[in-house]
Protein backbone atom coordinates (compact mmCIF):
# COMPACT_ATOMS: atom_id res chain seq x y z
CA UNK A 1 0.00 0.00 0.00
CA UNK A 2 0.97 3.16 -1.05
CA UNK A 3 2.19 6.05 1.67
CA UNK A 4 -0.58 8.73 1.98
CA UNK A 5 -3.23 6.20 -0.09
CA UNK A 6 -6.51 5.04 1.24
CA UNK A 7 -7.46 1.81 0.31
CA UNK A 8 -11.00 0.68 0.12
CA UNK A 9 -11.44 -2.89 1.72
CA UNK A 10 -14.35 -5.43 -0.23
CA UNK A 11 -16.44 -4.94 2.48
CA UNK A 12 -16.44 -0.94 2.20
CA UNK A 13 -14.29 -0.31 4.91
CA UNK A 14 -11.67 2.59 3.98
CA UNK A 15 -8.28 2.30 5.66
CA UNK A 16 -4.87 4.66 5.31
CA UNK A 17 -2.03 3.67 5.85
CA UNK A 18 -1.48 4.02 9.49
CA UNK A 19 -5.32 3.53 9.99
CA UNK A 20 -7.75 0.91 10.24
CA UNK A 21 -11.43 1.00 11.14
CA UNK A 22 -11.91 0.01 15.01
CA UNK A 23 -14.44 -1.93 14.30
CA UNK A 24 -12.42 -5.27 12.03
CA UNK A 25 -11.84 -6.61 15.55
CA UNK A 26 -13.02 -9.91 15.64
CA UNK A 27 -14.05 -10.12 11.80
CA UNK A 28 -13.65 -13.37 9.62
CA UNK A 29 -11.31 -12.93 6.84
CA UNK A 30 -9.57 -14.64 4.07
CA UNK A 31 -6.08 -14.54 2.89
CA UNK A 32 -4.82 -16.40 -0.01
CA UNK A 33 -7.64 -19.22 0.66
CA UNK A 34 -6.68 -19.33 4.31
CA UNK A 35 -9.38 -18.53 7.00
CA UNK A 36 -8.59 -16.07 9.73
CA UNK A 37 -10.19 -14.13 12.72
CA UNK A 38 -8.81 -10.45 13.55
CA UNK A 39 -7.30 -10.08 16.60
CA UNK A 40 -5.37 -6.61 16.24
CA UNK A 41 -5.14 -3.68 14.30
CA UNK A 42 -2.41 -0.90 14.41
CA UNK A 43 1.23 -0.24 14.39
CA UNK A 44 4.04 -3.07 14.55
CA UNK A 45 7.39 -1.23 15.00
CA UNK A 46 9.74 -0.54 13.83
CA UNK A 47 7.89 -1.51 10.21
CA UNK A 48 5.82 1.54 9.43
CA UNK A 49 2.52 1.57 8.32
CA UNK A 50 -1.05 -0.61 9.75
CA UNK A 51 -0.98 -4.33 10.42
CA UNK A 52 -3.71 -6.56 11.24
CA UNK A 53 -2.60 -9.29 13.47
CA UNK A 54 -4.79 -12.08 12.62
CA UNK A 55 -5.44 -15.55 14.75
CA UNK A 56 -5.87 -18.66 11.91
CA UNK A 57 -8.28 -21.58 11.77
CA UNK A 58 -5.45 -23.47 10.75
CA UNK A 59 -2.73 -22.73 13.42
CA UNK A 60 0.05 -24.14 11.40
CA UNK A 61 -0.38 -21.58 8.70
CA UNK A 62 0.96 -18.97 11.43
CA UNK A 63 4.61 -18.24 12.55
CA UNK A 64 3.87 -16.82 16.60
CA UNK A 65 1.27 -16.70 19.30
CA UNK A 66 0.31 -12.36 18.90
CA UNK A 67 3.65 -11.68 19.97
CA UNK A 68 6.91 -9.70 18.32
CA UNK A 69 9.53 -8.43 19.75
CA UNK A 70 8.63 -9.41 23.68
CA UNK A 71 5.43 -6.82 23.21
CA UNK A 72 2.17 -8.96 23.11
CA UNK A 73 -0.30 -7.52 20.33
CA UNK A 74 -2.87 -10.61 20.79
CA UNK A 75 -3.65 -13.70 21.86
CA UNK A 76 -3.74 -17.00 20.20
CA UNK A 77 -4.99 -20.42 21.64
CA UNK A 78 -2.24 -22.06 19.48
CA UNK A 79 1.69 -20.83 19.99
CA UNK A 80 1.72 -20.58 16.16
CA UNK A 81 -1.14 -19.55 15.40
CA UNK A 82 -0.86 -16.25 14.40
CA UNK A 83 0.04 -13.34 12.11
CA UNK A 84 0.85 -10.24 10.65
CA UNK A 85 -0.61 -9.33 7.27
CA UNK A 86 -1.26 -5.80 5.81
CA UNK A 87 -5.24 -4.61 5.10
CA UNK A 88 -4.84 -4.92 1.51
CA UNK A 89 -4.04 -8.37 1.16
CA UNK A 90 -7.15 -9.14 3.58
CA UNK A 91 -10.25 -10.23 1.72
CA UNK A 92 -13.54 -9.27 4.30
CA UNK A 93 -15.67 -10.38 2.36
CA UNK A 94 -18.73 -9.07 0.59
CA UNK A 95 -23.29 -8.94 1.54
CA UNK A 96 -25.69 -11.50 1.12
CA UNK A 97 -27.72 -9.72 -1.57
CA UNK A 98 -24.28 -8.87 -3.72
CA UNK A 99 -23.20 -13.14 -3.20
CA UNK A 100 -26.98 -14.07 -4.50
CA UNK A 101 -26.50 -12.00 -7.51
CA UNK A 102 -23.07 -13.37 -8.37
CA UNK A 103 -24.28 -16.24 -8.77
CA UNK A 104 -27.64 -16.65 -9.11
CA UNK A 105 -28.34 -13.31 -12.12
CA UNK A 106 -27.56 -14.28 -15.51
CA UNK A 107 -26.05 -11.40 -16.98
CA UNK A 108 -27.81 -9.73 -20.43
CA UNK A 109 -25.09 -9.82 -23.44
CA UNK A 110 -23.40 -6.49 -24.32
CA UNK A 111 -26.41 -5.44 -27.23
CA UNK A 112 -28.71 -5.74 -24.23
CA UNK A 113 -27.19 -3.63 -21.64
CA UNK A 114 -27.41 -0.73 -24.16
CA UNK A 115 -30.63 -0.95 -24.80
CA UNK A 116 -33.36 2.53 -24.68
CA UNK A 117 -37.03 1.61 -23.53
CA UNK A 118 -39.73 4.35 -22.85
CA UNK A 119 -41.81 3.30 -20.00
CA UNK A 120 -44.87 5.40 -18.78
CA UNK A 121 -44.25 6.21 -14.60
CA UNK A 122 -47.48 7.91 -13.40
CA UNK A 123 -48.51 10.41 -16.61
CA UNK A 124 -44.59 10.85 -17.81
CA UNK A 125 -42.63 9.02 -20.05
CA UNK A 126 -39.44 7.78 -19.05
CA UNK A 127 -36.41 6.75 -21.11
CA UNK A 128 -34.53 3.83 -19.66
CA UNK A 129 -31.34 2.44 -20.39
CA UNK A 130 -31.16 -1.39 -19.17
CA UNK A 131 -34.65 -1.40 -18.17
CA UNK A 132 -35.05 -5.10 -19.33
CA UNK A 133 -32.18 -6.19 -17.28
CA UNK A 134 -33.29 -5.11 -14.24
CA UNK A 135 -36.66 -6.81 -14.43
CA UNK A 136 -34.78 -10.19 -15.68
CA UNK A 137 -32.69 -9.65 -12.36
CA UNK A 138 -35.99 -9.13 -10.28
CA UNK A 139 -37.98 -11.83 -11.46
CA UNK A 140 -34.84 -14.43 -11.39
CA UNK A 141 -34.67 -13.91 -7.66
CA UNK A 142 -37.69 -13.48 -6.51
CA UNK A 143 -38.26 -17.33 -7.54
CA UNK A 144 -35.02 -18.46 -6.13
CA UNK A 145 -36.49 -20.93 -2.85
CA UNK A 146 -32.94 -23.08 -2.24
CA UNK A 147 -29.72 -21.44 -2.42
CA UNK A 148 -26.37 -22.07 -1.77
CA UNK A 149 -23.72 -19.61 -0.96
CA UNK A 150 -20.95 -21.71 0.36
CA UNK A 151 -17.42 -20.62 0.19
CA UNK A 152 -18.74 -17.08 -1.14
CA UNK A 153 -17.31 -14.63 1.07
CA UNK A 154 -20.69 -13.29 3.22
CA UNK A 155 -19.55 -11.24 5.84
CA UNK A 156 -22.90 -9.67 6.27
CA UNK A 157 -26.47 -9.18 5.46
CA UNK A 158 -26.03 -6.10 3.57
CA UNK A 159 -28.52 -2.91 3.33
CA UNK A 160 -31.13 -3.32 5.35
CA UNK A 161 -34.48 -4.58 3.83
CA UNK A 162 -32.73 -5.51 0.78
CA UNK A 163 -32.87 -9.40 1.16
CA UNK A 164 -36.60 -9.25 1.90
CA UNK A 165 -37.82 -7.08 -0.96
CA UNK A 166 -34.95 -9.24 -3.57
CA UNK A 167 -35.42 -12.59 -2.54
CA UNK A 168 -38.81 -13.40 -0.87
CA UNK A 169 -39.19 -16.81 -1.26
CA UNK A 170 -35.98 -18.16 0.09
CA UNK A 171 -36.87 -20.98 2.17
CA UNK A 172 -33.23 -23.06 2.23
CA UNK A 173 -29.71 -21.54 2.43
CA UNK A 174 -26.50 -23.00 2.44
CA UNK A 175 -23.81 -20.05 3.89
CA UNK A 176 -20.95 -23.01 5.25
CA UNK A 177 -17.89 -21.99 4.81
CA UNK A 178 -18.35 -18.07 5.28
CA UNK A 179 -16.59 -15.28 6.70
CA UNK A 180 -19.83 -14.77 8.91
CA UNK A 181 -18.60 -13.68 12.59
CA UNK A 182 -21.74 -12.61 14.87
CA UNK A 183 -25.11 -13.84 15.02
CA UNK A 184 -25.85 -10.45 14.33
CA UNK A 185 -25.40 -10.31 11.02
CA UNK A 186 -27.49 -14.06 10.77
CA UNK A 187 -30.11 -12.28 12.22
CA UNK A 188 -30.07 -9.37 10.12
CA UNK A 189 -29.95 -12.21 7.68
CA UNK A 190 -32.69 -14.24 8.80
CA UNK A 191 -35.00 -11.44 9.99
CA UNK A 192 -35.70 -10.90 6.45
CA UNK A 193 -36.10 -14.28 5.65
CA UNK A 194 -39.43 -15.35 6.99
CA UNK A 195 -40.42 -18.52 5.44
CA UNK A 196 -36.55 -19.61 5.88
CA UNK A 197 -36.99 -23.48 7.24
CA UNK A 198 -33.12 -24.84 6.92
CA UNK A 199 -29.89 -22.89 7.29
CA UNK A 200 -26.87 -24.36 6.96
CA UNK A 201 -24.53 -22.26 9.50
CA UNK A 202 -21.03 -24.60 9.06
CA UNK A 203 -17.69 -23.70 9.23
CA UNK A 204 -18.27 -19.39 10.68
CA UNK A 205 -17.08 -18.66 13.54
CA UNK A 206 -19.76 -16.85 15.38
CA UNK A 207 -19.42 -14.71 18.25
CA UNK A 208 -23.02 -14.28 20.85
CA UNK A 209 -25.32 -12.07 19.89
CA UNK A 210 -24.87 -8.37 21.35
CA UNK A 211 -27.01 -6.99 23.90
CA UNK A 212 -28.94 -5.36 21.59
CA UNK A 213 -30.01 -8.03 19.37
CA UNK A 214 -32.43 -10.10 19.99
CA UNK A 215 -33.13 -13.86 18.62
CA UNK A 216 -36.90 -13.70 19.31
CA UNK A 217 -38.87 -14.86 16.22
CA UNK A 218 -36.00 -14.26 14.11
CA UNK A 219 -36.28 -18.52 13.11
CA UNK A 220 -40.07 -18.88 13.42
CA UNK A 221 -39.72 -21.47 10.21
CA UNK A 222 -36.92 -22.70 11.05
CA UNK A 223 -36.51 -27.07 10.67
CA UNK A 224 -33.10 -27.50 10.04
CA UNK A 225 -29.74 -25.63 11.51
CA UNK A 226 -26.52 -27.11 10.81
CA UNK A 227 -23.64 -25.56 13.02
CA UNK A 228 -20.90 -28.18 12.52
CA UNK A 229 -17.46 -26.22 13.04
CA UNK A 230 -18.59 -23.95 14.10
CA UNK A 231 -16.95 -23.88 17.77
CA UNK A 232 -20.50 -23.26 19.39
CA UNK A 233 -20.91 -24.16 22.94
CA UNK A 234 -23.93 -26.19 24.46
CA UNK A 235 -24.97 -22.88 26.21
CA UNK A 236 -25.31 -21.04 23.12
CA UNK A 237 -26.85 -24.06 21.53
CA UNK A 238 -29.52 -23.21 23.95
CA UNK A 239 -29.55 -19.85 23.60
CA UNK A 240 -30.12 -19.97 19.50
CA UNK A 241 -32.51 -22.79 20.29
CA UNK A 242 -34.98 -20.60 22.12
CA UNK A 243 -35.68 -18.61 18.76
CA UNK A 244 -36.52 -21.69 16.95
CA UNK A 245 -39.55 -23.04 18.06
CA UNK A 246 -40.42 -25.85 15.27
CA UNK A 247 -36.84 -26.68 14.72
CA UNK A 248 -36.64 -30.58 14.13
CA UNK A 249 -33.10 -31.14 13.03
CA UNK A 250 -30.24 -30.39 14.93
CA UNK A 251 -26.39 -30.67 13.53
CA UNK A 252 -23.35 -29.96 15.88
CA UNK A 253 -20.82 -31.61 14.82
CA UNK A 254 -17.12 -31.55 15.59
CA UNK A 255 -17.58 -27.98 18.29
CA UNK A 256 -15.70 -29.78 21.39
CA UNK A 257 -19.46 -29.54 23.69
CA UNK A 258 -20.01 -30.33 26.95
CA UNK A 259 -23.19 -31.08 27.42
CA UNK A 260 -23.47 -28.78 30.77
CA UNK A 261 -27.26 -28.40 31.31
CA UNK A 262 -30.94 -30.32 30.58
CA UNK A 263 -33.05 -28.47 27.89
CA UNK A 264 -36.08 -28.14 29.81
CA UNK A 265 -37.84 -25.41 27.56
CA UNK A 266 -35.83 -25.45 24.22
CA UNK A 267 -35.25 -28.25 22.27
CA UNK A 268 -38.54 -29.78 22.51
CA UNK A 269 -39.77 -29.90 19.31
CA UNK A 270 -36.19 -31.72 18.39
CA UNK A 271 -36.56 -34.98 16.29
CA UNK A 272 -32.85 -35.30 14.98
CA UNK A 273 -29.69 -34.65 17.00
CA UNK A 274 -26.07 -34.98 15.31
CA UNK A 275 -23.20 -34.52 18.21
CA UNK A 276 -20.76 -36.28 15.82
CA UNK A 277 -16.80 -36.17 16.71
CA UNK A 278 -17.49 -33.86 20.13
CA UNK A 279 -14.54 -35.95 21.69
CA UNK A 280 -15.63 -34.31 24.65
CA UNK A 281 -19.12 -36.27 25.64
CA UNK A 282 -19.46 -38.59 28.02
CA UNK A 283 -22.67 -41.13 29.22
CA UNK A 284 -23.56 -38.36 31.63
CA UNK A 285 -23.57 -35.84 29.59
CA UNK A 286 -26.17 -37.87 27.44
CA UNK A 287 -28.51 -38.25 30.36
CA UNK A 288 -28.96 -34.68 29.87
CA UNK A 289 -30.52 -35.24 26.92
CA UNK A 290 -32.61 -37.98 27.72
CA UNK A 291 -36.03 -36.93 27.75
CA UNK A 292 -36.25 -35.14 24.89
CA UNK A 293 -39.93 -35.94 24.53
CA UNK A 294 -39.25 -36.19 20.39
CA UNK A 295 -35.80 -36.87 19.88
CA UNK A 296 -36.39 -40.07 17.40
CA UNK A 297 -32.96 -39.71 15.76
CA UNK A 298 -29.10 -39.57 17.90
CA UNK A 299 -25.86 -39.62 16.23
CA UNK A 300 -23.08 -39.94 18.50
CA UNK A 301 -20.45 -41.04 15.91
CA UNK A 302 -16.76 -40.58 16.77
CA UNK A 303 -17.31 -38.74 20.19
CA UNK A 304 -15.32 -41.55 21.77
CA UNK A 305 -17.99 -43.58 23.93
CA UNK A 306 -17.14 -47.04 25.31
CA UNK A 307 -20.18 -47.90 27.68
CA UNK A 308 -23.45 -46.91 28.29
CA UNK A 309 -25.93 -47.86 31.34
CA UNK A 310 -29.15 -46.84 31.94
CA UNK A 311 -29.29 -47.25 35.90
CA UNK A 312 -33.03 -46.79 36.06
CA UNK A 313 -33.83 -50.43 34.49
CA UNK A 314 -32.97 -53.62 35.83
CA UNK A 315 -32.21 -57.15 33.37
CA UNK A 316 -35.11 -57.57 30.85
CA UNK A 317 -36.70 -54.39 31.55
CA UNK A 318 -37.30 -51.39 29.59
CA UNK A 319 -35.63 -47.32 30.50
CA UNK A 320 -37.89 -44.51 30.47
CA UNK A 321 -34.78 -42.70 28.77
CA UNK A 322 -35.13 -41.60 24.88
CA UNK A 323 -38.55 -42.92 25.01
CA UNK A 324 -39.15 -42.10 21.06
CA UNK A 325 -35.74 -42.93 19.90
CA UNK A 326 -36.10 -44.70 17.02
CA UNK A 327 -32.81 -44.87 15.34
CA UNK A 328 -29.21 -44.64 16.86
CA UNK A 329 -25.68 -43.74 15.48
CA UNK A 330 -22.56 -45.02 17.55
CA UNK A 331 -20.00 -45.63 14.29
CA UNK A 332 -16.12 -44.75 14.97
CA UNK A 333 -16.32 -45.56 18.53
CA UNK A 334 -14.33 -47.57 21.30
CA UNK A 335 -17.52 -50.35 21.85
CA UNK A 336 -15.44 -53.06 22.89
CA UNK A 337 -18.06 -55.30 25.21
CA UNK A 338 -21.12 -56.68 24.09
CA UNK A 339 -22.85 -55.08 27.77
CA UNK A 340 -23.35 -51.81 25.13
CA UNK A 341 -25.41 -53.75 23.03
CA UNK A 342 -27.26 -55.49 26.06
CA UNK A 343 -28.00 -52.17 27.15
CA UNK A 344 -29.92 -50.80 23.95
CA UNK A 345 -32.40 -53.55 24.10
CA UNK A 346 -34.00 -51.27 26.92
CA UNK A 347 -34.74 -48.27 24.75
CA UNK A 348 -38.05 -48.66 24.26
CA UNK A 349 -38.49 -47.52 20.60
CA UNK A 350 -35.52 -48.28 19.29
CA UNK A 351 -35.70 -49.85 15.78
CA UNK A 352 -32.80 -49.16 13.70
CA UNK A 353 -29.21 -49.16 14.69
CA UNK A 354 -25.65 -48.38 13.04
CA UNK A 355 -22.58 -49.34 14.87
CA UNK A 356 -19.64 -50.07 12.23
CA UNK A 357 -16.14 -49.44 12.47
CA UNK A 358 -15.82 -50.07 16.57
CA UNK A 359 -13.79 -52.41 18.23
CA UNK A 360 -16.34 -54.88 18.99
CA UNK A 361 -17.42 -55.22 15.59
CA UNK A 362 -14.17 -55.02 13.64
CA UNK A 363 -12.45 -57.84 15.99
CA UNK A 364 -11.72 -61.73 15.10
CA UNK A 365 -15.08 -62.41 14.92
CA UNK A 366 -16.69 -62.67 11.06
CA UNK A 367 -18.60 -59.91 10.28
CA UNK A 368 -21.73 -61.85 10.13
CA UNK A 369 -21.58 -64.12 13.58
CA UNK A 370 -21.42 -60.59 15.09
CA UNK A 371 -24.36 -58.96 13.36
CA UNK A 372 -26.34 -62.24 14.40
CA UNK A 373 -25.38 -61.83 17.80
CA UNK A 374 -26.65 -58.02 18.11
CA UNK A 375 -29.62 -58.96 16.13
CA UNK A 376 -29.70 -61.60 18.84
CA UNK A 377 -29.69 -58.84 21.59
CA UNK A 378 -32.00 -56.32 20.52
CA UNK A 379 -35.27 -57.88 20.08
CA UNK A 380 -36.94 -55.06 18.45
CA UNK A 381 -34.44 -53.79 16.22
CA UNK A 382 -35.72 -53.80 12.23
CA UNK A 383 -32.31 -52.61 10.56
CA UNK A 384 -28.49 -53.13 11.21
CA UNK A 385 -26.03 -51.25 9.29
CA UNK A 386 -28.50 -49.65 7.16
CA UNK A 387 -29.68 -53.45 6.50
CA UNK A 388 -33.29 -54.71 6.85
CA UNK A 389 -33.63 -57.73 9.53
CA UNK A 390 -35.71 -60.44 7.78
CA UNK A 391 -37.95 -62.57 9.84
CA UNK A 392 -35.87 -65.44 8.68
CA UNK A 393 -32.82 -63.79 9.84
CA UNK A 394 -33.92 -63.01 12.93
CA UNK A 395 -35.51 -66.44 13.93
CA UNK A 396 -32.13 -68.12 12.72
CA UNK A 397 -29.74 -65.62 14.68
CA UNK A 398 -32.08 -66.47 18.21
CA UNK A 399 -32.02 -69.90 17.35
CA UNK A 400 -27.56 -69.76 16.56
CA UNK A 401 -27.63 -67.85 19.96
CA UNK A 402 -29.70 -70.06 21.73
CA UNK A 403 -27.43 -72.76 20.96
CA UNK A 404 -24.44 -71.03 21.41
CA UNK A 405 -24.93 -70.20 24.92
CA UNK A 406 -26.66 -72.90 25.92
CA UNK A 407 -24.23 -74.95 27.83
CA UNK A 408 -23.28 -71.89 29.62
CA UNK A 409 -27.02 -70.81 30.83
CA UNK A 410 -26.76 -74.28 32.05
CA UNK A 411 -23.77 -74.00 33.73
CA UNK A 412 -25.28 -71.05 35.15
CA UNK A 413 -28.20 -72.92 36.90
CA UNK A 414 -30.89 -72.62 33.87
CA UNK A 415 -33.22 -75.52 33.38
CA UNK A 416 -36.05 -76.18 30.97
CA UNK A 417 -38.44 -76.84 34.52
CA UNK A 418 -39.76 -73.43 35.06
CA UNK A 419 -39.40 -74.38 39.24
CA UNK A 420 -35.72 -75.56 38.65
CA UNK A 421 -34.82 -72.48 36.69
CA UNK A 422 -32.47 -70.04 38.53
CA UNK A 423 -29.64 -68.87 36.30
CA UNK A 424 -27.27 -66.86 38.34
CA UNK A 425 -26.89 -63.16 38.30
CA UNK A 426 -23.40 -63.14 36.36
CA UNK A 427 -25.05 -65.41 32.71
CA UNK A 428 -28.34 -62.88 33.04
CA UNK A 429 -25.91 -59.30 32.89
CA UNK A 430 -24.42 -61.24 30.40
CA UNK A 431 -27.08 -62.28 28.04
CA UNK A 432 -30.15 -60.81 29.69
CA UNK A 433 -32.69 -61.99 26.34
CA UNK A 434 -31.49 -65.18 26.28
CA UNK A 435 -34.68 -66.56 28.70
CA UNK A 436 -37.16 -64.30 26.79
CA UNK A 437 -36.15 -66.35 23.65
CA UNK A 438 -37.53 -69.39 25.65
CA UNK A 439 -41.30 -70.14 25.20
CA UNK A 440 -43.02 -71.81 27.79
CA UNK A 441 -45.52 -73.81 26.53
CA UNK A 442 -48.59 -75.07 28.76
CA UNK A 443 -49.48 -79.00 27.94
CA UNK A 444 -53.02 -80.28 29.23
CA UNK A 445 -55.02 -83.04 28.62
CA UNK A 446 -58.84 -82.42 28.57
CA UNK A 447 -59.63 -86.20 28.63
CA UNK A 448 -57.74 -86.57 31.56
CA UNK A 449 -58.67 -84.51 34.74
CA UNK A 450 -56.24 -86.00 36.59
CA UNK A 451 -53.27 -85.05 34.32
CA UNK A 452 -51.57 -81.89 36.12
CA UNK A 453 -50.22 -78.92 33.42
CA UNK A 454 -46.55 -79.58 32.25
CA UNK A 455 -44.91 -76.91 31.48
CA UNK A 456 -41.94 -76.68 29.30
CA UNK A 457 -39.27 -73.75 28.01
CA UNK A 458 -39.34 -74.33 24.07
CA UNK A 459 -37.21 -72.70 21.17
CA UNK A 460 -39.83 -69.89 19.51
CA UNK A 461 -38.60 -71.59 16.57
CA UNK A 462 -39.51 -75.11 16.96
CA UNK A 463 -42.31 -76.64 15.12
CA UNK A 464 -45.09 -78.53 15.47
CA UNK A 465 -43.85 -81.61 14.23
CA UNK A 466 -41.03 -81.60 16.81
CA UNK A 467 -43.58 -80.45 19.16
CA UNK A 468 -45.45 -83.75 18.69
CA UNK A 469 -42.21 -85.62 19.17
CA UNK A 470 -41.54 -84.11 22.44
CA UNK A 471 -45.26 -84.47 24.13
CA UNK A 472 -45.30 -88.41 22.58
CA UNK A 473 -41.93 -89.13 24.84
CA UNK A 474 -43.49 -86.79 28.14
CA UNK A 475 -46.75 -88.38 27.62
CA UNK A 476 -45.99 -92.26 26.03
CA UNK A 477 -48.50 -91.86 23.60
CA UNK A 478 -47.54 -92.52 19.94
CA UNK A 479 -47.40 -89.50 17.67
CA UNK A 480 -50.35 -90.49 15.42
CA UNK A 481 -52.38 -90.56 18.40
CA UNK A 482 -51.45 -87.16 19.11
CA UNK A 483 -54.09 -83.89 18.07
CA UNK A 484 -52.57 -80.57 19.19
CA UNK A 485 -54.99 -77.26 19.04
CA UNK A 486 -54.05 -73.52 20.48
CA UNK A 487 -56.64 -72.33 23.20
CA UNK A 488 -56.32 -68.57 23.21
CA UNK A 489 -56.32 -67.25 26.65
CA UNK A 490 -57.13 -63.74 25.96
CA UNK A 491 -59.67 -62.61 28.77
CA UNK A 492 -61.65 -60.35 26.32
CA UNK A 493 -62.45 -63.45 24.19
CA UNK A 494 -66.33 -64.60 24.86
CA UNK A 495 -65.21 -67.98 25.06
CA UNK A 496 -61.41 -70.07 24.73
CA UNK A 497 -61.06 -70.13 21.11
CA UNK A 498 -59.65 -73.42 19.56
CA UNK A 499 -57.41 -73.37 16.48
CA UNK A 500 -56.14 -77.16 15.35
CA UNK A 501 -52.09 -76.91 14.80
CA UNK A 502 -52.26 -79.64 11.84
CA UNK A 503 -49.40 -78.30 9.59
CA UNK A 504 -46.41 -79.89 10.94
CA UNK A 505 -43.79 -76.88 9.73
CA UNK A 506 -45.61 -74.34 11.62
CA UNK A 507 -43.20 -72.95 14.70
CA UNK A 508 -44.42 -71.49 18.09
CA UNK A 509 -42.89 -68.32 16.79
CA UNK A 510 -45.38 -68.22 13.96
CA UNK A 511 -48.10 -68.90 16.50
CA UNK A 512 -47.28 -65.86 18.92
CA UNK A 513 -47.40 -63.56 16.01
CA UNK A 514 -51.14 -64.57 14.17
CA UNK A 515 -54.32 -62.72 14.98
CA UNK A 516 -57.16 -64.47 14.55
CA UNK A 517 -60.45 -63.33 13.96
CA UNK A 518 -63.78 -64.38 15.91
CA UNK A 519 -66.73 -62.94 15.27
CA UNK A 520 -65.45 -60.57 13.24
CA UNK A 521 -63.28 -58.82 16.06
CA UNK A 522 -59.37 -59.22 15.64
CA UNK A 523 -57.62 -61.73 18.86
CA UNK A 524 -53.88 -61.86 18.96
CA UNK A 525 -52.16 -64.98 20.29
CA UNK A 526 -50.72 -64.46 23.69
CA UNK A 527 -46.95 -65.16 23.64
CA UNK A 528 -47.69 -68.00 26.12
CA UNK A 529 -49.08 -71.03 23.86
CA UNK A 530 -51.44 -73.46 25.39
CA UNK A 531 -51.27 -76.75 23.60
CA UNK A 532 -54.17 -79.21 24.23
CA UNK A 533 -53.80 -82.95 23.81
CA UNK A 534 -57.13 -85.26 22.57
CA UNK A 535 -57.23 -87.77 21.06
CA UNK A 536 -57.26 -88.56 17.11
CA UNK A 537 -60.00 -89.23 15.11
Amino acid sequence: MSEGRSHILDSGYIITNDTLASDVIGRRVEVNGEYATVRFSGIVPPVAGCWLGVEWDNPERGKHDGSHEGTVYFKCRHPTGGSFVRPNKVNFGIDFLTAVKNRYVLEDGPEEDGKEQIVIIGSKPVETIGFDSVIKQQSQLSKLQDISLRNCAVSCAGEKGGIAKACPNIRKVDLSKNLLSSWDEVIHIADQLRHLEVLNLSENKLQCPSGSASLTGTFSALKVLVLNRTGITWAEVLQCASACPVLEELYLGSNNIIISQRPTDVLQTVKLLDLSSNHLIDESQLFLIAYLPRLEQLILSDIGISSIHFPDAGIGCKTSMFPNLQYLVVNDNQISQWSFINELDKLQSLHALSCIRNPLTEGDKAAQTTRQLIIAKIGQLRTLNKCEILPEERRGAELDYRKAFGNEWKKAGGHQDPDRNRPDEEFLAAHPRYQLLCLTLKIKCPNQLDQKVLEKQLPDSMTIQKVKGLLSRLLKVPVSDLLLAYESPKVSCPAKYKVKLTSPHYDIKFLCKTSLILNGRPYILSSRVTCCLGEST
